[in-house]
């Protein structure tokens, strides 16, 4: 039945509430419960997921962005390889190109005691005992050396064995032991080149010598091979590649023939005086390049242990000492062309004393020649020239024809030797020892290169110990006339020494003996040396002789230095074809001729001798 209210509108029934039982509510209630689980469960999983993601993220960005570097190169560690690719070291060479110094393919043995004692290397007592022996150590050294840092992947064993012990070594099959491409110098010519050549040390660095001044070309640069390796030791990956560059040969001007003969000349005038040591120095006057530099008592460079240093120096560039009468024809040239003296003068050479101190002659005589001045070393004849001259005259030409002064060459320990060109004030006994070689110092390379300049008759050219291609021009530093007559002045004093004389060729030297200067006193010991060129109508050769403290009872120049002049010398210009310029007196021929007879030809041939 319908109901309608005041204002006439239906009213819907109420519907009925249905009262739910006990088992009704509690089936109801499992089942929100169920429905509310799983959405509890769902926001849990959805929250575990972010979680997740924000940590992969994280991690992410910490990997890729705050320690890509550390990571980076943990990884490369263990996939990147980098190959060494070796330069050898270049050779040095003779001008002819005959090897003075060579690098020989050798081996390391290197050890890798991680490795090693990880694996528990060492049990085979045998092949380490074997590896020991092969090396030259004793086994309880050996494992001292891998033990020693345990954690380290990198130990050398052994340098520079020969390839006859690597392949010994290889054989073994020791675990942790590799063998790496190594190389050694070697010298031929052993004790001929040592002080020339210097040598390396074992990484093949130059420490002295010829190998230190060009180590730069001579070590080349090496290259590398860089790739990525995967966990099966496949490559997968070039990563990059660095070109080599092979070392540079070094070609010397030295003459590997003429450079064993004049050590064994030095080294046997070493012997004979019982002299504490000797130098000799010959030069190409045309070109200025060395043709050998030879020093006494030398050393093998293949075998340097316990060698003293002392013995190492190259003493042609490391010692200076006073020139004494070698510098005397410098001084008669000075004189020439400043015009204190005439070619023809006779100069006084009496007794001379200067500020209390007399200036004395071997064999004084009251006057001379200039010719004569040279020819018997007279101390007072020089001294009278140089006081003609202004005091700075003498030193003006010992520094243009070199003296104090480097040669360049590159060669190390050089010594300057000692001039002062720029003092002010002399005495004129100062002036007299400058004069006839005291008071200054110089090398004997220095000395050999001021003979050059008068070989070339005033044409001062540089020195080279590497070879170089003629001409060579150089700069007039003297007259040529007046170099031209004191190298015939100088001829004259070989003839009246005799000694330095050499078959078929002029010859023009200066000897001379200085008294050594130890710890700024002159002791009874002396230098001798001789100092010369040849041929003397051309010259092609300077030779400079030192021979330090002779002993043996002899101890001037002219008896203990211009022996040795006379043996290289004659060596060098006929081992290069030199054409003679003199004719020696028992080769000169003669001839009978008896007046109103037949001329007898054949007995006349007979007396050709």
């Amino acid at each position: 039945m319908v109901k309608f209210n005041s204002s006439k509108k239906p009213i819907k029934p109420k519907p009925a509430v249905k009262r739910l039982g006990v088992a009704e509510k509690s089936v109801k209630a499992k089942v929100c419960y169920k429905n509310s689980f799983l959405k509890g469960r769902y926001r849990w999983a959805v929250t575990f997921i972010f979680l997740g993601l924000f940590t992969l993220m994280a991690g992410a960005a910490y990997v890729q962005i705050i320690n890509v570097e550390t990571l980076s190169n943990e990884a490369d560690k263990r996939s990147l390889r980098t190959q060494e690719i070796q330069s050898i070291r270049g050779s040095i060479l003779d001008r002819n190109g005959q090897l003075l110094s060579v690098s020989v393919p050798m081996h390391s043995v290197i050890a890798d005691p991680m490795l090693i004692l990880k694996e528990n290397g060492l049990q085979d007592k045998e092949r380490w005992k074997a590896l020991a022996e092969a090396l030259g150590l004793s086994y309880k050294d050996l494992v001292k050396r891998i033990e020693k840092n345990p954690k380290s992947r990198f130990e050398y064993l052994a340098r520079q064995v020969t390839p006859t012990v690597a392949d010994y070594v290889k054989k073994l099959k020791i675990g942790g032991i590799v063998l790496k491409n190594d190389a050694r110098r070697f010298y031929p010519r052993g004790e001929e080149t040592a002080h020339l050549l210097g040598f390396t040390d074992i990484d093949n660095t130059g420490i002295e010598g010829i190998e230190k001044s060009f180590n730069t070309l001579l070590v080349g640069k090496p290259g590398s091979r860089t790739y990525r390796k995967d966990k099966y030791g496949n490559i997968v990956e070039d990563i990059a590649d660095i070109k080599k560059y092979d070392a540079h040969d070094v070609t010397l001007s030295i003459d590997a023939k003429l450079q064993s003969m004049v050590y064994r000349e030095i080294k046997k005038a070493v012997e004979d005086n019982k002299a504490q040591s000797g130098t000799a120095i010959l030069v190409d006057v045309r070109t200025g390049e060395i043709l050998a530099m030879a020093n006494a008592p030398s050393y093998n460079p293949n075998k340097r242990k316990g060698v003293p240093e002392d013995v190492m120096r190259n003493r042609a560039v490391t010692d200076t000492f006073e020139p004494g009468s070698t510098i005397k024809p410098f001084v008669v040239l000075t004189a020439l062309q400043r015009g204190a003296v005439r070619r023809n003068e006779i100069i006084n050479t009496g007794p001379l004393v200067l500020n209390g101190h007399e200036v004395r002659d071997v064999a004084p005589r009251a006057q001379q020649t200039l010719d004569e001045i040279l020819e018997n070393s007279s101390n007072r004849g020089v001294s009278r020239l140089a006081l003609r001259m202004p005091p700075s005259a003498l030193m003006e030409t010992y520094q243009s024809a070199g003296l104090g002064r480097a040669t360049d060459l590159g060669l190390g320990g050089e010594q300057l030797g000692y001039l002062n060109p720029n003092r002010k004030r002399w005495s004129d006994i100062e002036r007299a020892n400058v004069a006839y070689g005291y008071g200054i110092n110089a090398t004997p390379l220095q000395i050999v290169r001021a003979y050059v300049t008068l070989g070339s008759f005033g044409i001062y050219r540089p020195l080279s110990v590497t070879k170089v291609d003629p001409p060579i021009i150089g700069n007039r530093i003297f007259s040529e006339k007046i170099t031209r007559d004191v190298v015939n002045m100088m001829e004259k004093v070989a003839i009246k020494n005799g000694r330095a004389l050499v078959d078929g060729y002029r010859v023009a030297i200066k000897t001379g003996t200085a008294k050594k200067l130890e710890k700024g006193r002159y002791v009874d010991k002396y230098m001798a040396y001789t100092a010369g060129l040849a041929p003397a109508s051309d010259p092609r050769f300077a030779l400079v002789i030192l021979i330090d403290d002779p002993k043996a009872g002899q101890y001037y120049g002219g008896a203990v230095s211009a022996p040795v002049f006379s043996s290289i010398m004659s060596y060098a210009l006929r081992a290069n074809n030199i054409t003679p310029d003199g004719v020696s007196g028992d080769k000169t021929a003669k001839r009978t001729v008896r007046l109103n007879a037949k001329p007898d030809v054949k007995a006349a041939d007979k007396q050709i001798n």
